[in-house]
């Protein structure tokens, strides 16, 4: 038990960091260095969107199948849609709808949380499997090949919660979201940290508004300002998919 504490202890400290350095950025001052910095990765930019385009589509044509039999699961399982959509905030801070497969029973209404925090009550037995094994995000493919994300990017935010740092994501959305990243890989464990943080829900969504999110976007971006290149977006593909294990030194 000790161990597991000394661990949740030793991640929180990390995170803490990483919020520290977001905090410590003039972010109006970013803006313009980035965006030249953004303008001139013009081969990088092509080579990305390119990749995007014919992975996605090779992706959900050879992945239709599986498609079907996770349709069939979810509704089995529980009413409701097959599909999840949720409004994200995407590149130049423009709004989207973000797919997914539904994981948690079907709820409507001004009350319906955006955070998952821990074991949620709200998902289902199949949602735990999915969201264990990232099937859920799959549809976000669609996403990808229609031009709201890419396959590598900062995960995209709830209007409500960029709006908490309108600086930082003027700069991090130069570039289009993703479905995954190094922010993504370093923090898969996202969910049971902000379980841990204790048994009030309210605690978990004001940890991660002012200290876990300031940590992915400094993360996301560190990332994107000092590796950005095809063979690292290809390296974070790998690793995402299970083929290799890469170290994040942060």
């Amino acid at each position: 038990m000790s161990s597991k504490i000394d661990a949740h202890e030793k991640r929180l400290d990390e995170i803490a960091r990483w919020s520290a350095a977001f905090r410590s950025e003039d972010w109006e001052r970013r803006l313009p260095l980035e965006t030249e910095r953004w303008r001139r990765r013009l081969a990088y930019r092509l080579a990305k969107r390119s990749m995007d385009i014919a992975a996605s589509a090779l992706a959900l044509l050879l992945l239709a199948p599986l498609f079907l039999a996770l349709a069939l699961l979810i509704r089995r399982d529980s009413p409701g849609p097959v599909l999840f959509r949720q409004e994200r905030v995407g590149r130049d801070l423009r709004t989207f709808a973000i797919l997914k497969f539904r994981t948690m029973y079907h709820k409507t209404g001004p009350n319906t949380k955006e955070l998952t925090v821990g074991a949620d009550s709200r998902i289902t037995p199949s949602g735990h499997w999915l969201r264990r094994s990232k099937l859920d995000e799959l549809p976000q493919l669609w996403n990808v090949l229609v031009g709201d994300m890419s396959l590598v990017g900062s995960r995209p935010e709830v209007p409500r919660y960029v709006a908490c740092y309108p600086e930082a994501y003027r700069v991090l959305l130069l570039a289009r979201p993703g479905i995954t990243d190094r922010a993504s890989l370093v923090l898969r464990d996202e969910s049971a940290l902000l379980g841990g943080i204790g048994p009030d829900p309210a605690a978990g969504e004001r940890y991660y508004r002012d200290e876990l999110l300031p940590a992915k976007i400094w993360l996301s971006l560190e990332d994107r300002t000092e590796h950005a290149s095809f063979a690292h977006d290809l390296r974070l593909i790998l690793e995402t998919v299970g083929v290799l294990r890469i170290s994040h030194n942060a």
